[in-house]
């Protein structure tokens, strides 16, 4: 199961940085390039979100249920793991 999520996970990473490098910048036209503001102002109106920010909002989150099943299922095949785990419990009489 674990290695099942690695591979999934993996592939979700590399779909998440295409997606992500596919998309357009803020400022990516012609007024953008000698420091205008363009059509897209930061706190404007905004339309109604393309298929690529749907599927990086989707992809996003993809990746956090994983990443978190993963350290979930990890800490619990792994057991007990502390720093003091296997060290006996050594007491010292006080000096007279």
């Amino acid at each position: 199961m674990i290695y099942f999520l690695i591979v999934v996970h993996v592939i979700v990473c590399l779909f998440l940085i295409g997606v992500v490098l596919l998309q357009q910048g803020k400022s990516a036209d012609l007024a953008g390039a000698f420091g205008g503001q363009g059509s897209q102002t930061a706190f404007g109106p905004r339309g109604a979100a393309n298929l690529l920010t749907k599927l990086t909002t989707w992809g996003a989150v993809l990746f956090m249920v994983i990443s978190i099943s993963l350290t979930v299922l990890m800490a619990r095949s792994s057991g007990d793991h502390s720093v003091l785990s296997g060290t006996a419990a050594q007491q010292s009489a006080p000096k007279k």
